[in-house]
């Protein structure tokens, strides 16, 4: 009977013993992140991280625990060769898992969890996504660690799980066997609590790293798998009581009837045509006209001055098919998912492309890259765009390394198209050059080959390509009747390499410009969101923005200065008062500036939880 336990010990032994293993890789290639730990806080990060471990191991076992107790049942069943390949396997493919994880935790902010999923249908922009990681490195840390695991379990574990005992088939054995397998229960779920293991249940640091460190990814993965087909029908940010969350959310963007009216026209024409420019990854940071780092983006910075800036506009999210949903439908982003992803769900919401649809306006959508990716086209779909124009549209020659065609190829298709696009016309168009690997067909303005460098660089050619295309833009004859709208989808890392939840990380750029302007503006400063831009749009075209309910008009000085935004499983507030981060999971503040009061925080809750209720109800 000492073989009935023995074998399932040293089996589950073996797994926990790779969870300590890739939890150790983490913090060693972490190791700028890890120098911040004292000794105290990165042992805590392994005694607390135990119990996920533990699940972990559990989970894996339950397939061998099952051969064990099969072999106890008769002395020629062997499956000890099933147990191997299946352990192998498994070594295999958790070491991928965790090798991910090590890149992208550095450009996300978060551990792995079910997020790239959404990206297999286009493995091409999803390999363009982590162009820049250190392949050559990832890869021989790869090999080296199935390598040592498979080493490690052939060498040391797999001679002792031989079912060559006596007492193989005896009753005890049986028992021993069977109580094995059962017990796995209790690590599976985190103990014996009523409440099953979730990741706050690691968490025990202020300092989010430590926290994060403490994770088992591969469980992650597991869990947020799970989780993904959870968050549909329940809301796991139920923080106040519904009525409380409800009045301080519409207190945000309730105004008195006498205050409705107050935005100024700034249009000289009412139906003027309008081009909207997403521009991919444009970080406050490095745009000059914002206070950011002078001489990346000198054609924005002489738009700003002849036309609208609004100085002080947050991203709704981190990723670009949430900040599409953010900027045209006005909807809040969601936190581990997006609801882009779900067509169903698309379908119900609001599209500014669809008020000028009715309107009369013939409209369009371009897109250097493939408009599968992320679920994209089915969201431009359900939002009634006539005419979508994708990479498939250009010739294969006109293609950067990755993502598709170069920004300025593409504007100079929309340039040309426009020319004889039935007026007015509302058209969209996204850029992509500015996104990793950051691949751009003109000489670099600034040295280096540096990440952060080669993305300055990405950023400084699309500007150079806007400006070129506004440059001719007003050559045409509908220049004089068109606003544009430039906004970006989201902020980015680079530069200073921003921690995932950090305001300046979302800091982005919104104006407005065009031949429709009445004139040039000052600097609009009202603390904003994406959310806000498609109902200060729709004020200013005398159009109705009733749906848009998660936006205000930042061109009414009544309208309250906030903005919402969120991260991977935590948000974000910002007033006034500064800035407080809210992490979800420990559910504990991340950072709260001085001035930020107690009530910010409530509040930020009622959003996370009103704005996800209402994801769950689309």
């Amino acid at each position: 009977m000492k073989q009935a336990y023995l074998r399932p010990a040293l089996y589950y032994g073996f797994w926990l013993f790779v969870g300590l293993i890739i939890k150790a890789l983490f913090l060693a290639y972490q190791h700028t992140q890890t120098a911040d730990l004292n000794p105290v806080e990165i042992l805590k990060i392994f005694v607390n991280g135990l119990r996920m471990d533990a699940s972990f191991a559990a989970y894996l076992c339950i397939l061998p625990f099952f051969c064990f107790l099969l072999e106890t049942f008769e002395k020629s069943i062997n499956l000890s060769k099933a147990v191997t390949i299946y352990t192998l396997l498994i070594i295999v493919l958790t070491s991928i898992i965790c090798l991910a994880d090590l890149e992208l935790y550095k450009a996300w902010g978060f551990r792995l969890d079910a997020t790239p999923l959404q990206y297999l249908n286009t493995p091409g922009e999803m390999m363009a996504s982590v162009a820049a990681t250190p392949i050559f490195l990832l890869s021989g840390l790869l090999v080296l660690l199935i390598a040592f695991l498979i080493f490690v379990y052939l060498r040391i574990v797999k001679p002792h799980l031989q079912a060559n005992s006596p007492e193989q088939a005896s009753i005890k054995s049986k028992i021993m066997a069977a109580w094995c397998l059962l017990v796995l229960i209790v690590p599976m779920r985190g103990g014996l609590q009523h409440i099953p293991l979730n990741q706050s249940d690691v968490y025990f640091s202020n300092k989010l790293f430590a926290n994060h460190a403490a994770v088992n990814v591969p469980w992650n993965v597991l869990y947020s798998l799970n989780k993904r087909n959870l968050v549909s029908t329940k809301n796991p940010y139920n923080y106040l009581e519904p009525r409380l969350a409800k009045n301080l959310v519409d207190s945000l963007y309730a105004l008195p009837a006498t205050d409705k009216d107050l935005s100024p026209s700034i249009l000289k024409v009412n139906r003027p045509n309008v081009l909207f420019i997403i521009l991919e990854s444009y970080t406050g940071k490095l745009v000059g006209c914002l206070g950011g780092e002078p001489g990346v983006t000198p054609n924005l910075d002489s738009l700003a001055q002849q036309g609208l800036l609004f100085k002080n506009i947050y991203a709704s999210g981190d990723r670009s098919e949430k900040g599409l949903v953010a900027l045209l439908s006005g909807y809040p982003v969601q936190t581990t998912t997006s609801i882009i992803k779900l067509p169903r769900k698309t379908e119900h919401l609001p599209h500014l492309n669809l008020i000028m649809k009715a309107q009369g306006y013939t409209t369009s959508y371009y897109y250097g890259g493939e408009l599968a990716f992320a679920n994209i086209k089915s969201y431009l779909l359900n939002a009634g765009y006539e005419k979508l124009v994708s990479k498939f549209d250009f010739n294969s020659g006109d293609y950067n390394s990755k993502w598709g065609v170069h920004d300025h190829v593409l504007l100079e298709r929309w340039l040309s198209d426009l020319k004889t696009e039935k007026q007015p016309f509302f058209s969209t168009l996204f850029t992509l050059s500015s996104h990793e690997p950051y691949d751009i067909p003109i000489p670099a303005k600034f040295p280096g080959t540096d990440e952060a460098t080669l993305f300055k660089n990405s950023m400084y050619y699309t500007d150079w390509a806007i400006g070129k295309f506004i440059r001719e833009a007003k050559k045409q004859s509908w220049w004089a009747n068109t606003l544009i709208v430039m906004a970006a989808d989201h902020g980015h890392r680079f530069p200073n390499d921003d921690p995932n939840y950090k305001s300046s990380k979302f800091r982005i750029p919104f104006l407005l410009t065009g031949g429709a302007l009445k004139q040039a503006y000052p600097a609009n400063t009202l603390i904003g969101s994406q959310t806000d831009i498609v109902p200060t749009v729709l004020q200013q075209l005398q159009l109705p923005a009733e749906q848009f309910k998660w936006g205000k008009d930042l061109l009414n000085p009544a309208s309250k200065p906030f903005a919402f935004y969120v991260f991977n499983d935590g948000f974000g507030f910002v007033t006034p008062a500064g800035v407080v981060t809210y992490d979800n999971i420990a559910k504990k503040v991340i950072t709260q500036d001085p001035g930020v009061p107690e009530q910010q925080i409530t509040t930020g809750k009622a959003y996370m939880q009103l704005s996800f209720g209402d994801y769950i109800d689309k």
